[in-house]
C-alpha cells in the first residue's frame, strides 16, 4: 500500500513538472516533427532526383558537420545575447533553409544548406534543453527526462508520417516542415520567463576520455556512425530498395519506434549485470538482424518491417548504454566534462557515417546499406569483448544508474544527463 502511495505521488509530482513546461516539451516536439519528416524527405527526393547514393552521402553528411559546430558555438552565442535572440536566429535559420532546397535541387546547395541547418537545430536542441534543465528540480529531473525522450520518438515518428502528406516532388513538404518550425518557436519564447545559466562546460581532452574508457570513447563513435547512417542514408536505402514513400515512412518509422520500446528494457537490463555483456549482445543481435534483413526484405514485406523493428531497437539503444559506460569510469565531477568529449566523439562518427555508407550503397547496391550496420556493429561486440579482457567490471555500487538519452543530444543536454547520474552517485541503487 505505502509502495503503490509513493508510485502514485511520484506519478502526479512528474505530471505536474510536465506541465509546467508543456509549452517548452510541445516545442520540442514539433522541432522534432520537422526534423524527422526532413530527413526521410531529402533522402526520398534526392533518390528521386538521381543524386547517387555517393553523393547523397556526402550530402547527409553536412548536417552532421553543422551539428558538430552548432553544438559548440551555440553556447557562447547564448552567453553574449542571452537564450531568446539565439533560439529566435536559429529558428528563422532552420525554417529559412528547407525553403532554399525545394528551390535549388543540387547538390553542392543541399550539401551547405545541410550544414545550415544541422548547426540551427544543434542550437535549438542546446538552447530548449538548457531551458528546460531549468526549469526541472533536481529530484523531478530524471524523471522529466524520461517524459522529454517520449516527446522526441514521438516528435521522430510523427515526422515519418508526414512524408505522406504530400508528393516529395512537390514543394508542399518543404513549406510545412518550415510552418512546423516555425511554430515551434511560439510557445518555447512565450514560456522564457527568465534565463538558466549559460556557462559552458570545459571540454576534456580526447586522449584523456580515451585513456580513461576506450570502450566509452570508441563506442560513442561507432555508434555515432550508425545514427548518422540510419537517420542520414535510410530512405535513401529504402526508396533504392523499391519501397514506396508511405511504406519509406513505415519503415522509417518502425525503427525509431523500436528504439523506443526497447531503449528502458535494455538499459535496466544492463543496470543489473556487467554492461559489456548487455553492449555485446545488444550489438550481436543488431549485426545479426541487419544481415537477416537482406533476404527477408525480398520475401516478405511485413517480416522485413518486423526486422527493422528489431535493428532500431538494438541499434538506437548503444549510445546510451555506452555513454552509461563512461560515466562508470568517471568522477562525478568529470562527468560533464566528459560529455562534451563523448558528444563530439559521436558527432565526428554521424559525420563520418552517411559518406561511407553512401559510397558501400555506390558500390554493392542498397542492401550496402545493411552489410555496413551488421559490420559496424560486429566491430562494436568484438572490440567489447576484448575490452572484458582488459578491465574487470565495475562493483554494483561503483556503476552508475542507465538513463535513457537521445541519440542527438547536445553537450548541454548530455551535461543535463550527468547532473542527473551525479545525484544516483551520492545515493547508489544497485547502478
Amino acid at each position: 500500500m505505502a509502495s503503490s502511495l509513493a508510485a502514485r505521488v511520484a506519478r502526479n509530482e512528474t505530471l505536474s513538472a510536465a506541465w509546467g513546461v508543456w509549452a517548452l516539451l510541445f516545442g520540442i516536439g514539433l522541432l522534432m516533427v520537422g526534423n524527422g519528416l526532413q530527413s526521410s524527405l531529402l533522402g526520398v527526393r534526392a533518390s528521386t532526383e538521381d543524386f547517387g547514393s555517393t553523393v547523397t552521402g556526402l550530402v547527409m553528411s553536412g548536417y552532421f558537420v553543422g551539428f558538430l559546430a552548432g553544438s559548440t558555438l551555440t553556447p557562447r552565442a547564448v552567453a553574449r545575447v542571452g537564450h531568446v535572440r539565439v533560439f529566435a536566429a536559429l529558428a528563422s535559420l532552420a525554417s529559412m533553409t528547407i525553403l532554399v532546397h525545394a528551390v535549388f535541387v543540387t547538390p553542392v546547395v543541399w550539401g551547405l544548406m545541410r550544414l545550415f541547418t544541422g548547426f540551427a537545430y544543434a542550437g535549438l536542441y542546446v538552447v530548449a534543453e538548457s531551458w528546460l534543465n531549468d526549469r526541472a528540480s533536481n529530484e523531478l529531473r530524471g524523471r522529466l527526462l524520461s517524459v522529454y525522450m517520449i516527446v522526441t520518438f514521438m516528435g521522430l515518428g510523427g515526422g515519418q508520417a508526414l512524408l505522406n502528406v504530400a508528393s516529395p516532388s512537390t514543394p508542399d513538404l518543404f513549406i510545412l516542415i518550415s510552418v512546423i518550425v516555425s511554430f515551434a518557436v511560439v510557445p518555447i519564447l512565450l514560456s522564457a520567463t527568465r534565463q538558466p545559466d549559460s556557462d559552458a562546460p570545459d571540454p576534456l581532452s580526447l586522449r584523456q576520455l580515451y585513456r580513461i574508457t576506450p570502450l566509452g570513447t570508441l563506442g560513442c563513435f561507432a555508434t555515432g556512425i550508425v545514427n548518422g547512417t540510419i537517420f542520414g542514408m535510410g530512405a535513401v536505402y529504402a526508396r533504392m530498395s523499391g519501397l514506396s514513400v508511405a511504406e519509406v515512412s513505415v519503415f522509417m518509422g518502425v525503427l525509431i519506434a523500436g528504439g523506443a520500446v526497447l531503449q528502458w528494457p535494455i538499459g535496466k537490463l544492463s543496470d543489473i549485470m556487467d554492461r559489456r555483456k548487455v553492449i555485446t549482445g545488444t550489438a550481436l543481435a543488431a549485426a545479426a538482424l541487419a544481415a537477416l534483413a537482406v533476404p527477408v526484405a525480398d520475401i516478405s514485406r511485413i517480416g522485413f518491417m518486423a526486422i527493422a523493428a528489431g535493428i532500431g531497437g538494438t541499434a538506437l539503444t548503444l549510445y546510451s548504454l555506452f555513454l552509461a559506460y563512461a560515466n562508470d569510469h568517471l568522477e562525478p565531477r568529470q562527468m560533464v566534462a566528459a560529455s562534451s568529449g563523448l558528444v563530439l566523439v559521436g558527432g565526428l562518427g554521424a559525420v563520418l557515417g552517411p559518406s561511407t555508407t553512401g559510397w558501400v550503397m555506390g558500390r554493392v547496391g542498397a542492401e550496402g546499406f545493411l552489410w555496413y550496420l551488421c559490420v559496424v556493429h560486429a566491430g562494436i561486440a568484438l572490440f567489447a569483448l576484448y575490452r572484458m579482457t582488459r578491465r574487470e567490471a565495475p562493483s554494483g555500487d561503483d556503476q552508475v544508474s542507465y538513463v535513457v538519452v537521445p541519440t542527438r543530444t547536445t553537450p548541454m543536454g548530455t551535461a543535463w544527463t550527468d547532473e542527473v547520474s551525479g545525484e544516483n552517485e551520492e545515493a547508489p541503487a544497485g547502478g
